[in-house]
């Protein structure tokens, strides 16, 4: 028979056994108590999720609920969605409920979308649902974009007159370029850009004016969503004007501008050298009144030898007294002549 001591030790084990038994069935139930609703909503969507699955996920800190919910909403429109991909996703970062509403709405439209695809689009910063929406609703972008401080384009035709443009572009998002694609303000740049230079190329502003599709048409055929998460609808001239006819002090004509400012630099050219002719015909003339001094001088020089040369003749018995009396009459009677026809020039 066994001692009371080992009786009573058998008693307290039995009894403990017992209370950890109801202490672990309480668990059971509570822990099938949270995990139930969770489960039979997945059920009775056909959207089944063991409760092995569900206690892993609360162990690996996933919301179940959310991944439930998620799976129901997509079984319900007809897609097979996994719940271990909807747990990666989430365990990724992502954001689950956003993937499986663009992937419903790219089923619905008929648009071509992965869950892979869609998650990368998601955790590259993207919203994958508002890209599909996009898709199936184009979104008009205003170019320039009002919000820079730019509400028109300014651009000058060959003709030199200034244009101001406002245009709206309409995009659909490419769902295959949206990871690594640029933005609608590359778009809005572009279509700027060829705005801008189509008007340049324009002979005059006229042609612009009166055919302003013509300027969208050559936009639109150069391929500007080339690498962009767009896709480039239309785009469409909302406005256009001439710059400075409404009184502001811009000027329109850039052109008439440009040929003032080279006419009156022409003309300070002129004048430059006009004054260099000038200052030139100034120093020739001083040349010329220093030869002139030159030359008197010569002539004075010459003059001075006269006298010697007749007292040479006088001493060598070549000129008499009676010859050089009447070259004295000569020389006197030349300069009365000469007194006389500038007394005539005076009056």
């Amino acid at each position: 028979m066994p001692t009371p001591i080992l009786a009573s030790l058998m008693e307290n084990l039995g009894s403990a056994l017992t209370v950890i038994a109801a202490l672990a069935m309480l668990v059971l139930v509570a822990i099938i108590g949270s995990f139930f609703s969770t489960w039979i909503r997945a059920v009775t969507s056909n959207a089944r999720v063991t409760f092995l699955n569900l206690i892993a996920m609360k162990l690996r800190r996933v919301s179940p609920k959310l991944i439930v919910d998620a799976r129901i909403k997509a079984v319900k429109a007809g897609l097979d969605m996994p719940a271990d991909k909807l747990e990666g996703h989430f365990l990724a970062g992502g954001d689950v409920t956003r993937v499986v509403r663009a992937l419903i709405a790219a089923d619905k439209a008929g648009i071509p979308l992965e869950f892979e695809q869609a998650a990368a689009i998601d955790l590259a910063g993207r919203d994958v649902f508002d890209a599909v929406r996009t898709s199936v609703n184009p979104m008009v972008i205003d170019c320039p974009d009002p919000s820079k401080g730019n509400s028109m384009l300014d651009a000058v035709s060959k003709d030199g007159i200034r244009l101001l443009v406002k245009a709206r572009v309409t995009v659909r998002a490419n769902l295959d370029r949206l990871v690594g694609g640029a933005t609608e303000e590359t778009i809005i740049a572009r279509v700027g850009q060829g705005i801008v230079s189509a008007i340049g190329s324009s002979d005059t502003y006229k042609e612009v004016l009166e055919n302003p599709d013509h300027i969208s048409k050559k936009v639109l055929d150069s391929s500007l969503d080339s690498q962009t998460a767009f896709e480039i609808v239309s785009i469409d001239i909302a406005d256009m004007s001439i710059a400075g006819v409404s009184g502001a002090r811009e000027v329109a004509n850039v052109g008439a501008l440009l040929e003032t400012e080279r006419a009156e630099a022409d003309k300070k050219l002129r004048q430059a050298e006009a004054e260099g002719r000038r200052a030139m015909a100034i120093a020739t003339e001083q040349e010329m009144r220093a030869r002139v001094q030159e030359m008197q001088s010569h002539v004075i020089e010459a003059q001075a030898e006269v006298p010697k040369a007749i007292a040479s003749a006088f001493n060598s018995g070549n000129l008499g007294i009676m010859d050089f009396y009447r070259m004295q009459n000569v020389l006197a009677d030349t300069a009365m002549r000469e007194s006389i026809a500038d007394g005539d020039e005076e009056k």
